[in-house]
């Protein structure tokens, strides 16, 4: 009896940690404070340019994905939401990477999409930014410094979202310098 319980609270906590890691749906990392952003010089679906300098002063949502892409799917109307309704105003800009622009065109207007969206036909801009998993967003502050890399779904016009914007309302933390320089 005691052997059948002890496989049963094994397996119980199998599944409970299985059950945990199967929620996680994305993971947030910051942005090495060592490595300086790629330069901005992207040309939307609608012929607006973006900048570093024109980016300068907000914030910047850059999202990368796909449309064969699941998890990028189930992302964008909370993307759309965030753009249209958040009291920041953060510029959200998707960059949908390797598809034809006929393809992402079709999605854009399936899903009523009207935020900025690029085309990375050779996956160019996905490597500058060291993007290997869809969905990945990096924020960027208004002083042009990408602050977080979040890789995988996330709900945008959510609560956990709304704080991590609010939270780059800081000033990032200057590094300590080493004393004897």
């Amino acid at each position: 009896m005691l052997k059948n319980g002890r496989r049963f609270f094994a397996w119980a906590v199998f599944i409970g940690l299985w059950g945990v890691a199967a929620h996680a749906q994305f993971d947030k990392t910051p942005w090495p404070r060592t490595q300086s952003a790629p330069p901005v010089d992207l040309i939307d679906m609608n012929g607006q340019r973006w900048s570093t300098h024109t980016l300068k002063g907000r914030w910047v949502v850059l999202n990368f994905w796909a449309t064969w892409c699941g998890p990028c799917k189930d992302e964008m109307s909370s993307l759309q939401a965030l753009h249209a309704n958040d009291p920041l105003k953060p510029l959200v800009i998707g960059i949908n990477v390797k598809e034809s622009a006929s393809t992402v065109r079709r999605f854009v207007q399936g899903q009523q999409l009207d935020f900025s969206v690029v085309l990375d036909p050779q996956g160019e801009l996905a490597r500058q930014w060291g993007v290997r998993i869809y969905p990945t967003t990096v924020l960027i502050d208004p002083q042009g410094q990408p602050r977080w890399r979040v890789v995988g779904e996330v709900d945008w016009a959510g609560e956990t979202a709304r704080s991590w914007l609010q939270s780059m309302q800081k000033p990032m933390p200057s590094r300590p310098v080493p004393a004897g320089r």
